[in-house]
């Protein structure tokens, strides 16, 4: 019996390298005690960061994810105390989302860890062919301009 995803089964491959990767983010995370901190909360967090209070769909848009991620996200960052859902101003119809003083009372902390995560990253870079992100930088373009549903239907016209 095999201990290791099957190098054939390249979406089972990925979903294990992401497992790992953020289980063991998560870990440091716990061990810092910041055992709310979720590795899928730093792209939230850098967005807001950067743009300050954001509705649901521009929150998606800045980090790369469907609205309903982003606002599962939100969500379970609101439970945190890390963000809250105020309304918009401009559209009572809309809520921002914003970072809590919680939030920013923990960014040194945080930002401690973004710091030693991109250094494992840039270790763990050493030793593949290539940076992982430049591999799956690539992966996105390609699929981007030709999609992979594209590219089923034509091996099956083969």
């Amino acid at each position: 019996m095999r201990n290791h995803p099957d190098p054939t089964a390249v979406g089972t491959l990925l979903r294990h390298v992401i497992e790992v990767l953020d289980r063991d983010v998560a870990k440091v995370y716990e061990e810092q005690g910041l055992s709310e901190y979720r590795p899928r909360f730093s792209p939230v967090v850098r967005a807001l960061l950067a743009e300050g209070p954001l509705s649901v769909r521009d929150l998606a848009g800045a980090i790369g994810v469907t609205h309903s991620a982003a606002s599962q996200t939100a969500a379970q960052m609101a439970r945190a105390g890390l963000v809250t859902h105020t309304p918009d101003p401009q559209d009572a119809r809309r809520r921002l989302i914003e970072l809590t003083t919680r939030a920013h009372a923990l960014l040194p902390q945080i930002q401690a860890e973004w710091d030693a995560t991109a250094a494992a990253m840039a270790e763990l870079d050493g030793e593949l062919s290539m940076p992982l992100a430049d591999l799956l930088t690539e992966v996105a373009q390609a699929v981007r301009r030709r999609p992979f549903r594209q590219r089923i239907a034509a091996a099956h016209r083969r």
